[in-house]
This record gives structure tokens, sequence and C-alpha cells, in this order.
């Protein structure tokens, strides 16, 4: 078998692997798509017919938008939140990473390490104390919201790793440039290295906006039974725990398309950006 043989027939396996990958990443969102579009009265049957409904209706995406569902509501709560904390988690992560790339202090070193150990550790075993110190502040339940937000934005600092890692390829010769030209930090920060890294910004702005649009397990802490205050997870989970679960399965469908499109548009668009922060921030650390 001649090298052109050789090379073709590997791409063709390479290929047929790539397609059944594909269809398999794919077919659970095309089969929530499909009971999204379900009639809301029509009942179960065989697996042809659950996949694949008898008639399809837009009653359930209906429903989201009528007076009888919050889903905007909730809807806009998580999209309040996901943007505060993208704004806020990106600032402060890059203000860290700034510091810890370019400047030389005592327990700099003591610093990242603790960080790095500390992030080890999951989460939600401080949701107890984090739910009763939000609720001193009457940032549970009613207030859950802005709690939500705050606790988001307070410990972003920790996620510098990425960010530094691209700082840290942008060469210090330009810094101290600037520096001698009497350029101040704050000026060398916004003026230069900021415009040279888009790419890092969008990566940790997206990763920042995705945490608190998923989030369910300390947003349904927070929120504690206040239906006004849920993200759009935490209540339609609610919906599938009702007794309708047949009825109100396929909303859960409809409003989990809902739910995929903001993020699925932001990935098509800064995709280009977001594979170059990545690359880039993983160079060095």
């Amino acid at each position: 078998m001649g090298i052109k043989a050789k090379r073709t027939l590997g791409n063709t396996i390479t290929y047929i692997v790539l397609i059944i990958i594909s269809i398999v990443w794919l077919f659970p969102f095309v089969c929530l798509f499909l009971q999204s579009l379900r009639s809301y009265n029509e009942g179960g049957g065989g697996m042809v017919e659950y996949l694949l409904p008898k008639q399809f209706s837009l009653d359930s995406y209906a429903f989201l938008f009528s007076q009888d569902s919050q889903f905007v509501r909730w809807y806009l709560n998580t999209l309040v939140i996901a943007a505060f904390v993208a704004l806020g988690q990106t600032i402060i992560v890059l203000c860290v990473s700034y510091a810890l790339s370019r400047m030389r202090f005592k327990g700099r070193t003591f610093l990242m390490r603790f960080w790095l150990i500390l992030g080890m550790f999951p989460g939600f075993l401080t949701m107890i104390c984090l739910y009763f110190l939000l609720k001193q502040f009457g940032l549970t339940q009613a207030g859950a919201i802005p709690g939500l937000i705050l606790i988001s934005i307070a410990s972003s600092g920790m996620g510098y790793y990425v960010t530094k890692g691209y700082f840290d390829t942008i060469p210090k010769a330009l810094d101290e440039a600037a520096r001698i030209d009497g350029a101040s930090r704050a000026r060398v920060f916004l003026t230069m290295i900021i415009p040279m890294s888009k790419p890092i910004i969008i990566y940790a702005a997206l990763v920042a906006f995705m945490a608190p649009w998923c989030d369910y397990i300390f947003a349904s802490y927070v929120a504690f039974g206040y239906s006004d205050s849920y993200n759009v997870a935490v209540a339609m989970q609610r919906w599938v725990w009702t007794n309708d679960y047949q009825g109100y399965f396929t909303r859960f469908c409809a409003g989990g398309m809902l739910v995929a499109v903001p993020i699925t548009i932001l990935f098509i668009c800064l995709q280009k950006y977001y594979v170059e922060g990545v690359t880039g921030g993983a160079v060095k650390g």
C-alpha cells in the first residue's frame, strides 16, 4: 500500500470516528429539542414515539412567556447575576494576575501557593458558613441575587492561573520602557497590557459568565424556597419535582433550549479568542 493510500485510509478512519463522536455528542441535544416540541397533553409510548413526538407544538414555549409562568423573571435573574459576575470577576482576575506577573513583593510565592492549595478544596464545603454570613446581611431569599453576585466575585482572585500565564508571555521590556518614560503601573496596565490581552480577557469573561449561568447547588441554597429569587437552573428543577412530571418535562426541555442560546452564541462568536486565551495562558504558570 502506497503512502497516498495509507494517508487516505487514515483520513477516512479519522472522519468516521469524528462523525460517530459528533452523533453521540449531539444526540442528547436533539432529543431535548424534540421533546420541547412535544404537545403538553401527549402521552408516552415506545422508544420511537418517545423520541419523535406524534405532533409538534409550541405550547411549551408559549407557556414560558405566559402569565402563568415566572420563567422570564428567572431568566432575567440569571442574566443579571451572570453579567455582574462576569464583569466583576474579569476585572479582579486581570488586576490580580497583572500584579503577580509583573510585581515582586514579599510573600508573593507563598500567596500563590496558598491560593493554589486553597482552590483544591470544593467550594460547597463553605456553604453553611456562607449562608449564615449572607443571612446576617439580608442577602438570602429576597436578597439572594446580590448575595450570589457578592460570593461569586469575592473569591475570584484565586482564579489567576491562566491569566497570569498569558501575561507572562508579554515581554516585560515593554513595561520597563514605559516606566522609564514616566508611565505609572496603572497606565501601563490599562494602555499597553489590556489592549494586547483581548483573548485572555474574553476567556476570563466567558468562564466567569458560565459559572453562575449554570449554578444550581449554591443558588438553591441561598434562594431557599423564595421563587422570585430563583435562577433558571433552580426553577426548572422545581418543575420536574412536581406531580405533573409528564407535562412539565416538555416545559423543562423548552426552558433548557432557551438557556443554551446565550452560551452557544457567545462561544460561536468568540471561539477564536477563547482558544487563543487558553493556549496562550497555558504557556507559563
